[in-house]
């Protein structure tokens, strides 16, 4: 197979751009490096395209290994034809290789190879050959042996049959076939272990749908009820067209000798050796396929949350609300650092809301804050009341922002957060998060494994090394877009940016202590474990502000500065003009880039890139996002009429809608079919993550506590 053909292919780029790609990989260059700085090589290829590249180009050698693997096995055996060599070598997937090997592969003891060991292989075959002149019953008599352990000719008969039924199951041609119409014509079913149990798979008890439009979330849905025993799961296949389909493949003459056991020898190789073998197999697939679209999905949330907007230069109250514990607060300035804490208890059992009140007052005079950071769990409802009341009360003006606080408790409690705050307890940690959060949504949620942040469904329930990997891309893609401060910056934050592991991020930080601050990036070579190699990934993407160059406060690469001081003298500007900001512009003094990147030695991608740092030096995406909504007022369920248009912000997107937090505690639903007039295939196609949506109330059930939205305003 040639890889760089079939990846150009799948990915719909040229084989010149995933040859470049491909050979900066190897070389050990990071993705965000090569999306960044490599754009020349790779045809401008973004981190998105680079990861699913990455992905696919490690299947791929790793089919490519596996065939090596089974042509020596098989060459071991003295078994190998051209033919199959052949067949191996132009296999497209995994499966394919394993059906072809399936018939060499060492067993363990089957019925086959106890009927093969008592010399029951002649007997097989000439049935087999359907040219028998007596009934095979008769012929079976022959093979009757004391010795051998066959005591009858019955016995002699089912051996064969047992070998022929494992030889019917190990013919990949047949698998072909029965995987692909069981796909096609197959149904998902399934039913209640106990139907008078009431659960949440409900919906599920009597449940059938065609295999080939089972969607992801029903599937991964059908596998947890199944886990957790409420429901019984499985494929029905079109079984009659798959026997006939066997029998005219292996019953080539109307024998009555040997037809009617060659009957009873497929039926017996369907139902018991290929047809549970496929289910497997599809169910696997239909599960790998699943999660791959969940946390295809999960990547794109956290992605949103992750860029959303800093709230900056303002001073933030985090309030981790509680009942009988209290409520804690954390006061933390606009670099996040924590002025005060203390616990209220304005909630129940206690309810001391003016003692609270009065708590809140002072806080806010002496540290002039501004915002309040609420944590959406338990007793956030409460708390907000109280909250609403206290800016009614205040001359100051406040507002506050309901946070999902998702992953503080996991945070509070970890070795990290014991690290940062050693004297506080795990309520005061999370109550700096939820403040933090608001402020630097990035620089705070890196210290929580993604899997916790609970911006994706059924995370729990799939391949967790998966799931780890494409979200830790996900955040090392986010933190090297947005750029990191390299005299500020955690070692939590560092360790995502490219070519930087946890040790060395642990030394630069270090090194920070023990030295004091960064005056110039290539001072970073100077940090123990970090090489020419690692400088070369991570240069470009920590900033140096007020540092003895002001290049290195830009995302311009160090490899570049030469260029970069050049096109400033070229343009009548210094360096200092960049620590200034007085380039706004100079894009415009540029008439032929393609020229004036030959005479500076650069690609015409770089130059450009470069011209666009120096005219916003450090320029922060998250600035593009939408902002979040600060209230300053309550609403609650019981308020909500059908008809009602409110302004909200998308909480989560999942495979057939999107949450969307309206202001009353209970994120409100709208369903893919409510997003948009067009019929669009998922979500993600209309919403993300923190987008701010004008949306209609079309049901409320509070019973239920369920709140049905829609995004046709006018419909």
């Amino acid at each position: 197979m040639d890889v760089i053909k079939t990846l150009a292919g799948e990915l719909q780029i040229r084989e010149g751009q995933v040859q470049a790609a491909v050979k900066l990989i190897d070389e050990g260059n990071t993705i965000p490096f090569i999306a960044r700085y490599r754009k020349e090589a790779t045809g401008s290829l973004n981190d998105e395209v680079l990861r699913n590249l990455d992905e696919r180009l490690k299947y791929l050698r790793n089919l490519e290994d596996r065939k090596e693997q089974v042509i020596a096995s098989i060459g071991e055996q003295e078994k190998l034809t051209e033919e199959l060599e052949r067949k191996i070598r132009e296999a497209k997937t995994l499966v394919a290789v394993e059906d072809l090997y399936l018939p060499y592969r060492p067993k363990r003891r089957t019925r086959a190879g106890i009927a093969r060991e008592k010399g029951l292989m002649p007997l097989a075959d000439q049935i087999f050959l359907q040219e028998m002149s007596v009934p095979a019953i008769e012929e079976a008599e022959g093979f009757v042996s004391e010795e051998k352990g066959v005591a009858t000719a019955k016995e002699a008969l089912d051996g064969a049959m047992d070998i022929l039924a494992e030889r019917i199951s190990e013919t990949a041609e047949y698998r072909t076939y029965i995987r692909k119409i069981t796909m096609e014509e197959g149904m998902l079913t399934s039913s209640a272990r106990n139907e008078k149990e009431t659960s949440v798979y409900e919906m599920y008890y009597q449940f059938s749908e065609p295999v080939k439009k089972a969607a992801g979330h029903r599937i991964l849905a059908l596998n947890r009820g199944e886990k957790e025993k409420f429901l019984n799961v499985k494929i029905e296949a079109p079984e009659e067209k798959i026997l006939r389909y066997l029998e005219k493949q292996i019953i080539k003459k109307d024998s009555r000798n040997t037809a009617p056991v060659l009957q009873a020898v497929l039926e017996d190789s369907y139902r018991r050796l290929i047809g549970p073998a496929i289910e497997r197999e599809i169910r696997a697939g239909l599960t790998e396929k699943a999660e791959a679209g969940a946390i295809r999905v999960f990547g794109k949330n956290l992605k949103q949350l992750l860029m959303q907007p800093p709230v900056a230069d303002r001073v933030v109250l985090g309030w981790d609300p509680a009942f009988r514990t209290g409520c804690k607060l954390a006061v933390v300035d606009g670099l996040g650092k924590v002025l005060d804490t203390v616990v209220i208890f304005p909630t129940a059992p206690q309810n001391k809301v003016e003692e609270s009140k009065q708590i809140l007052k002072n806080l806010i005079r002496k540290y002039g804050i501004s915002l309040i950071s609420l944590g959406n769990g338990t007793a956030s409802r409460e708390s907000e009341q109280v909250i609403v009341e206290l800016l009614k009360e205040i001359p100051e003006k406040v507002q506050y922002v309901i946070v999902n606080e998702a992953g503080a408790s996991v945070y509070s409690a970890s070795r990290l957060a014991t690290e940062e705050f050693p004297k506080f307890d795990v309520g005061q940690r999370s109550a700096v998060s939820i403040a933090r959060r608001l402020q630097d949504p990035l620089a705070e949620l890196v210290k929580i494994d993604p899997k916790s942040i609970g911006v994706g469904q059924y995370q729990h329930d799939m391949n967790q090394k998966k799931l780890s990997e494409a979200l830790g891309g996900v955040v090392e893609d986010c933190v090297n877009r947005v750029g990191v401060d390299l005299n500020t910056a955690s070692a939590s934050l560092l360790e995502y940016i490219s070519g930087i592991s946890k040790a060395v991020a642990k030394n630069i930080v270090a090194y920070r202590e023990e030295n004091g601050r960064f005056e110039a990036r290539n001072q970073l070579l100077k940090v123990a474990k970090l090489g020419p190699k690692a400088y070369e990934q991570c240069a470009g993407f920590l900033r140096i502000n007020d540092g003895k160059n002001p290049l290195d406060a830009t995302g311009v690469h160090p490899e570049s500065y030469a260029a970069a001081k050049t096109l400033l003298e070229r343009l009548g500007y210094t360096t200092d003009d960049v620590k200034e900001r007085r380039l706004d512009g100079i894009s415009g003094k540029i008439s032929d880039y393609k020229k004036l990147a030959e005479e500076l030695g650069v690609g015409e991608i770089t130059l450009q890139d470069i011209v666009k740092e120096l005219e916003k030096p450090a320029r922060d995406p998250r600035e593009d996002m939408p902002k979040p909504i600060l209230r300053s007022d309550v609403l609650d369920m019981k308020d909500l009429k059908p008809g009602m248009i409110l302004k909200g912000t998308v909480r989560n997107v999942i495979d057939f809608g999107a949450f969307v937090d309206i202001g009353v505690h209970q994120d409100g639903l709208v369903h893919i079919s409510q997003m948009c007039d067009r019929f669009i295939k998922h979500p993600l196609e209309v919403v993300s993550v923190g987008d701010i949506v004008e949306v209609k109330v079309l049901d409320v059930d509070l019973k239920k506590q369920r709140i049905a939205l829609t995004m046709k305003i006018n419909g």
